[in-house]
């Protein structure tokens, strides 16, 4: 699993995994348990192009939210850039 350590977020890290292009894993530490949760069991068995495409750019404080970090988290490992 890799870790991600999240900024300007309420999440101080996101722990996931991908294997073939797909997220097979996804959790945050911190943040809002009900937000948070929700959004990595709707990651999980999509394409990591798919989750860039649609968290990047959400704002919730400070120009970024936890899906943000999330998506720019893939973006870091992948070099996929959406």
């Amino acid at each position: 699993m890799k870790s991600f350590k999240t900024q300007g977020t309420c999440s101080q890290v996101i722990n996931y995994e991908v294997t073939d292009g797909v997220v097979t894993a996804c959790q945050f530490v911190g943040g809002c348990p009900g937000n948070t949760q929700g959004v990595a069991k709707l990651v999980v068995g999509r394409r990591v192009e798919d989750v860039i495409a649609l968290l990047k750019g959400i704002v919730c404080r400070g120009g970024t939210s936890c899906p943000d970090q999330l998506a720019r988290a893939l973006e870091s490992e992948t070099g996929i850039v959406a």
